[in-house]
């Protein structure tokens, strides 16, 4: 599950930088609204989802079942924004 999330985030970040500098999408989050234009963006994407991962990982340690419900809620999350991304992207291209 925490691989999905990484994969998700990661995936996120990509096709986020792509649209945006394509100009056919905007970054909503206004906490990386500056940084999506620079090459460190998606180091910053890779850096936040491990950081998430391992967070995570140390939660199960002691309390697994809530770090299995918060993993699987931010794997629901993330493959939401991945599959509007990609609606973003087939829109612009039919």
């Amino acid at each position: 599950l925490l691989g999905v999330l990484f994969a998700l985030v990661v995936a996120d970040g990509l096709i986020t930088q792509y649209l945006i500098m394509s100009n056919m999408g905007i970054e909503a989050n206004p906490f990386l609204n500056t940084w999506v234009h620079q090459d460190r963006f998606l180091y910053i994407k890779i850096i936040g989802a491990l950081l998430c991962v391992f967070i995570l990982w140390d939660i199960y340690r002691h309390w697994s079942r809530l770090a299995m419900s918060a993993s699987l809620v931010f794997v629901i999350v993330y493959t939401a924004i991945v599959y509007w991304n990609v609606g973003v992207f087939f829109t612009q291209h039919v």
